[in-house]
């Protein structure tokens, strides 16, 4: 997996997306992105609750009746 990111890392990449963003697009660049992952999470959410509506999947339902 990824390693731990430390404050000397982040710096580097706070400097490289300055570079390439510019200073006036950063806040814009951020704003999207938390839109992104907050429409991603949404969507996650309503996967499972319509998972939940249609029922546990057939092995899970057939695993509980042989209990």
């Amino acid at each position: 997996m990824l390693p731990n990111i430390g404050y000397g890392e982040l710096l580097i990449i706070l400097v490289v997306a300055l570079l390439l963003f510019g200073a006036d697009r950063i806040p814009d660049v951020a704003k999207s992105l938390g839109r992104s992952v907050n429409a991603f999470k949404q969507g996650l959410k309503e996967g499972l609750d319509d998972k939940d509506e249609k029922g546990a999947p057939k092995s899970v339902e057939s695993d509980q009746e042989k209990k």
